[in-house]
């Protein structure tokens, strides 16, 4: 699941220009700049609301150009001043005062990345196109500015003799390497060049994710008959019909994609025409036709690669990963390489399982046909129900979402940390069905606010991610603001939410992005929460996924809706059975999408694929690394690959597999000191959740752990060994 790093730090303007967008419309005010003032526009005066959340039931979409503009414009001003004090540097005229900066810019970017991502509309679209270079160039005002990098220069070369805590130590040595990396010892003529190249990827990554999103709203498979449709459940067939009243299909049903190759229906859909309708619609996303995407991909693969060379690093990965606690793409590539060939053999065998099945199910009258990709998640469904004797449509009414939210995730939590939750229902949303949670120490004090967006849209990017409006900081006075995005179908009027599994994991792995956003504990906003590495990003909300299978957290949201009867135990005990079922399947096809990122981004110069070859490109990729299975696609095909793209994971999707590893030891160490415990949590609090990045990742896992990672949890949990 992505997760959105709040752009409230000046190197956030240097990694991405603007915050996930999604795509189509919602009834939201007429773009009108011209008539916007300082005096009524909201986004331009701090927030007087509770712990400075913004009104976003009086923001618009004619608020935030104007905001935008004049918050870049502010945040200028402050630079400017920086750079060009008289007074010779210090670390509180020049570090402490860029972290004090562009406090305006970040209030509105918050709300503005917030709305693109889960509510937007084609005017935010049109602003989000027209200022995502002026972003660029904003992060490059700042960052190629020699005088200011003089200025903290000479702070690193004499910084043993400024007394400094080690927190303050270690932002001035990440202001200078942020710095560094981006470009501030190249020269005036190859700045102007870096200036170009940031802004031109900058408008192509925001035209690829627009691409996207609209072209999987685009895609949907449209049904005319709804015997085609048998497996679904009458909710999923309901929603299938309103979903096609509202694009104007009245009297047919539609089945809407998310931006994943496989397609959640695809496990219930006994129609096997349908069925390959829909997965090859998916999988042929953006190659050809309106929303094509290969030559975007084509053309930032190869201006990443400039870029890299142009900052004396011979791959876009080697600049990336130098700044992760992978360090290098050889330590990527030997980690993914241990891991490929037992999950494929896995995913051989799982496939050579449901083989047998289709085989059988062949000499009692059925169709013999060979198992293909589309065919996958249903017969891997009936070999789940034949050897563990359960199906979705069995635990579906255990897992109601208010239930899974307050007793099972808030549950945990309040177990796990002792804090306590309160809903507020006086917090500003854009949204009706969002909720919002104020959060409390074990003492009662305030630790800040939580809001839950559970429901797709149109106008929502697909996936889960946190964000952030306000993020914790003792030098600005502030507590974490934090939000949740899920993309649960919304039943129709009346009818219960009932959820999948898979969204049960995914709404306590993006409450684990949560926690640790919320368990900030800093002095300075550069190191607050979750800004992290990539690769270690993922490790608190990867072990937060734990607590949906505890028992005892578990039986306390397992309930079945409308009558409250605990999910019985034989049920339950097949549910945490099932936990390593199909993991070859899922290992491969994430790796897929890990190695064919990598593949693309540790070409040098002169060697990145043009439009024609991107799909022979990532074909290659995956043949080399033994993934080519094509019974299991890659989890994204290039054309459709919003991590590496858009969404800040260039050169780094691998880092869901190596915060697993993380993950995987940490659930090895709670389990072996007593599980759910206030002690454990405690522990976990005060050596990883509350440092944010103010130490070295790999040093605050360490001293948590008491050595180094161990892939040995990764793959007992996965059901994989090396020997595979």
């Amino acid at each position: 699941m992505i997760l959105e790093r709040p752009a409230t730090r000046a190197l956030c303007l240097l990694l991405s220009a603007l915050s996930l967008a999604a795509c189509t419309h919602t009834t939201t005010p007429s773009m009108n700049t011209a008539t916007t003032t300082s005096g009524d526009n909201p986004l331009l005066a701090d927030s007087t609301l509770p712990y400075g959340v913004p009104p976003l039931d009086r923001i618009h979409n004619e608020h935030f150009k104007p905001a935008l503009l004049a918050g870049m414009e502010a945040h200028r001003h402050e630079i400017d001043a920086i750079a060009g004090n008289a007074v010779a540097p210090t670390f509180e005229n020049t570090v402490v005062a860029m972290e004090r900066a562009g406090k305006p810019l970040s209030r509105v970017r918050s709300v503005f990345g917030s709305l693109t991502a889960s509510n937007t509309n084609a005017e935010l679209e049109a602003v989000q196109t027209e200022l995502s270079p002026k972003f660029a160039s904003h992060s490059d005002a700042i960052y190629l500015n020699s005088a200011l990098f003089a200025r903290i220069r000479a702070l690193y070369e004499r910084r043993s003799q400024l007394g400094l805590d080690a927190e303050s130590l270690r932002l001035l040595e990440r202001y200078r390497t942020a710095f560094v990396r981006a470009g501030a010892n190249l020269s005036e003529t190859d700045k102007a060049t870096l200036r170009g190249l940031n802004e031109r990827l900058s408008m192509l990554s925001n035209e690829f994710r627009q691409t996207v999103l609209k072209g999987v709203n685009s895609a949907a498979v449209v049904v005319d008959t709804v015997s085609e449709l048998e497996g679904l459940s009458p909710e999923q067939v309901a929603t299938a019909a309103a979903a096609a009243k509202t694009r104007n299909h009245e009297g047919k049903w539609v089945i809407a994609l998310i931006n994943t190759t496989g397609q959640p229906p695809l496990a219930q859909l006994k129609n096997r025409a349908l069925r390959e309708r829909i997965y090859k619609t998916s999988m042929t996303r953006g190659v050809g036709g309106e929303f094509d995407t290969t030559r975007i991909v084509a053309e930032m693969v190869k201006l990443r690669s400039e870029r890299a060379k142009l900052l004396g690093y011979p791959t876009h990965a080697a600049y990336v990963l130098e700044d992760e606690t992978a360090l290098t793409a050889d330590a990527v590539n030997k980690m993914l390489a241990q891991l490929a060939p037992p999950a494929v053999a896995n995913a051989r065998r799982e496939a050579a399982a449901m083989q047998s099945l289709i085989d059988a199910q062949a000499k009692s009258g059925g169709a013999a046909f060979q198992l293909a990709a589309w065919d996958w998640d249903f017969y891997a469904e009936q070999v789940r129900k034949e050897k563990y004797a359960f199906d979705e449509a069995q635990v579906r009414p255990y897992f109601e979402m208010n239930r899974v939210l307050v007793d099972g995730v808030l549950f945990a939590a309040q177990e796990l940390y002792g804090i306590s939750f309160k809903e507020r229902r006086d917090i500003p949303t854009y949204q009706t069905d969002m909720r919002v949670f104020e959060v409390f120490n074990p003492d009662a004090t305030p630790l800040g606010l939580v809001y839950f967006d559970w429901y797709a849209r149109d106008n929502k990017r697909g996936g889960a991610w946190m964000s952030s409006y306000v993020e914790q900081s003792r030098l600005l006075g502030t507590h974490a603001v934090v939000m949740n995005n899920l993309n649960v179908p919304k039943p129709p009027a009346g009818q219960p939410t009932l959820l999948t599994f898979d969204e049960v994991n995914t709404a306590f792995h993006e409450f684990g992005h949560a926690i640790h956003g919320l368990f900030s504990n800093v002095m300075y906003p550069r190191f607050s929460g979750t800004s992290v590495p990539r690769d270690f990003v993922e490790f608190p909300s990867q072990y937060n996924e734990m607590w949906a299978v505890e028992p005892r957290v578990l039986a306390n949201y397992a309930k079945r809706h409308g009558t409250g009867a605990p999910m019985p135990k034989e049920l339950m005990d097949k549910v945490l059975a099932a936990r390593k079922f199909n993991q070859g399947f899922a290992t491969t096809e994430y790796l897929g999408a890990a190695i064919v990122d990598q593949a693309f981004h540790q070409q040098p110069v002169g060697s990145t694929p043009d439009a024609a070859k991107v799909e022979e490109f990532e074909a290659q990729a995956l043949k080399r690394s033994g993934l080519d299975f094509a019974a299991v696609p890659p989890r994204y095909r290039t054309s459709y690959f919003s991590h590496a793209f858009s969404g800040g994971y260039s050169a780094g999707y691998y880092a869901y597999i190596w915060s697993d590893v993380l993950a995987r030891d940490t659930e090895h160490w709670i389990n072996a000191n007593g599980g759910l415990q206030r002690k454990n949590g405690d522990a976990l609090r005060a050596k990883i959740l509350s440092k944010g990045f103010s130490v070295d990742a790999i040093t605050m896992f360490r001293e948590f752990y008491g050595k180094d990672p161990d892939i040995g949890p990764l793959l007992e949990s996965r059901g994989l060994t090396l020997a595979n």
